[in-house]
């Protein structure tokens, strides 16, 4: 389970162009395995005009053995890693998902929350379903549109707007073998759609496709694209046409390789103190101790207007939430409130137009929290969001923000995120504290030495004078693990517990 902050979402992939689809996607899929999966599959418009599906329960492998023995041609292709919510695991519940006549293939990510009305109502429209997801319930909707004399597009449109619930949907019809239609509605994940140079590509998370191309377009809630090999139109549901921009990432493709390490994680430890660095950068003067945060967007008479911080986020993310409010307290005398993302909406928080809402996410999608800034944004806060993803919905819905910079986590147990959020919150402190006058210039001075000093005390802790594994091999058969802290260690020893639970179950 990823309890990194980010919720537990599926694996989408896409791919339209000149090259063969089936090779592309499936690659992207297994740049995905870190989320977690119990079925995978691919359909592709082949080149006899004909959607062919291959699917399975477990994992990649058994879809590639499937693939070896029963190959899928075409230069279109949707892929699908899932999560069982509505079925259970197996080859029949196991996105893609086909109308009756196999005209259309749709893979999705997010709960139906109405497909018992829906399906029951094309159940009575002559529809017969295969499997017991929600999933396929969209799939009969399109096909029942496309029936009334509605086209492709038309009949997306139609179906989209009767599901209830956030989904992100991918879809392909051999009528229109040129094109994949892709829509977000709410926040059951990211919609990211690459460009690429006479062909495109589409991705629940960029490291699936950052070795085709670094422009990505994010879709936002409500909005629906139409992609083919040269490019893609954006609309709302209403079909109104909407105009998107291009971002340039500027994650290096190896960034999302192993290289020489075992496995993500151990390789994203190692990579703290050069991602501490990039943190840093030049957001602070190491002389005086002035922090600079453009993107936090906050003029010194707005930081003196707040009165309190919520800070809201899950898993790991709200570890270093309580972390940060002993920092912020303390440095800027503000009082923070600490909730985790899932609750907050839940209750009737006190939240004014001087309320600062800080989110921490490293995707910048985590459902819940991106919920939470929802209901914050109505009750007249200030959004400001910490996340890793560049372009992701946290950052984009928020009135300023600060990026991590650790280039991409991809291992399931958060490390890097971590500490650098903790430094983010540190720069925040510090901002806050100097606009408001609460902190000394010699505090300044030696808060910025300290942080100066972070990046080489990382590289000494990971350096090869400690002997993990030893350390490991006298401890790995004990039951019980008992973490103690005080103060602000307290929040760390919550995370330690918790990363030697996500790693050891």
């Amino acid at each position: 389970m990823r309890t990194t902050g980010d919720n537990i979402m599926c694996g989408i992939v896409g791919y339209v162009g000149p090259q063969p689809a089936t090779t592309i996607v499936f690659n992207g899929l297994k740049r995905l395995e870190y989320r977690g999966y119990d079925s995978a599959g691919i359909a592709a418009v082949q080149d006899n005009g004909e959607i062919a599906v291959r699917r399975d329960k477990g994992k990649l492998i058994n879809l590639q053995t499937l693939l070896q023995q029963s190959p899928i041609n075409g230069h279109i292709a949707i892929g699908h890693t899932r999560w069982a919510t509505h079925g259970e695991p197996s080859q029949r519940n196991a996105h893609p998902h086909t109308d009756e006549s196999s005209t259309i293939a749709l893979i999705q990510n997010g709960i139906v929350e109405n497909y018992r009305l829906l399906k029951k109502e094309l159940e009575a429209k002559d529809h017969h379903f295969q499997s017991e997801t929600d999933t396929e319930v969209i799939v009969h909707l399109i096909d029942e549109y496309l029936r009334a004399g509605n086209d492709f597009a038309a009949a997306c449109r139609l179906a989209f707007k009767r599901l209830k619930g956030s989904h992100a949907i991918v879809v392909l019809n051999k009528l229109e073998p040129d094109k994949m239609i892709a829509a977000r509605l709410g926040n059951a994940g990211g919609v990211t759609i690459g460009v690429g140079e006479g062909k495109m590509f589409l991705a629940s998370d960029m490291p699936a496709i950052l070795e085709h191309t670094r422009r990505m377009i994010f879709l936002e809630d409500g909005e629906m694209a139409i992609i083919t090999a040269e490019g893609a139109v954006f609309s709302a549901l209403d079909g109104k046409t909407v105009e998107k921009h291009i971002t340039e990432i500027a994650w290096d493709p190896v960034s999302a390789e192993k290289g020489e390490y075992r496995h993500f994680m151990q390789k994203e430890i190692a990579e703290q103190a050069r991602s501490l660095t990039d943190t840093i950068g030049e957001r602070i003067d190491f002389e005086t101790g002035e922090v600079h945060l453009a993107e936090l967007n906050l003029s010194v008479e707005d930081a003196k207007k707040i009165n309190r911080i919520a800070s809201v986020a899950c898993g790991t993310s709200a570890y270093a939430c309580l972390v940060g409010k002993f920092m912020i307290e303390d440095l800027a005398r503000i009082p923070v409130e600490v909730d985790y993302a899932s609750e907050f909406r839940y209750r009737n928080p006190v939240i004014d137009r001087n309320t600062l809402f800080l989110a921490i996410s490293q995707s910048g999608e985590t459902a819940d929290t991106l919920a939470a800034m929802d209901e914050a944004k109505k009750r007249g806060a200030r959004l400001t969001s910490i996340v890793n993803v560049v372009g992701s919905m946290a950052q984009r819905i928020s009135d300023g923000y600060i990026l991590m910079r650790t280039g991409p986590e991809i291992g399931v147990a958060s490390t890097k995120a971590f500490t650098a959020s903790l430094v983010d919150q540190l720069l925040l402190a510090m901002t806050l504290g100097q606009a408001r006058g609460t902190l000394s210039p010699e505090s300044n001075r030696e808060l910025a030495q300290a942080i100066m000093a972070l990046p080489a005390q990382a590289g000494r802790i990971l350096g090869n004078g400690n002997d993990y594994e030893k350390i490991a091999n006298i401890f790995h058969e004990r039951e019980h693990f008992l973490y103690l802290g005080r103060g602000i260690n307290y929040p760390i020893a919550l995370e330690g517990a918790l990363k030697l639970k996500e790693i050891s179950y």
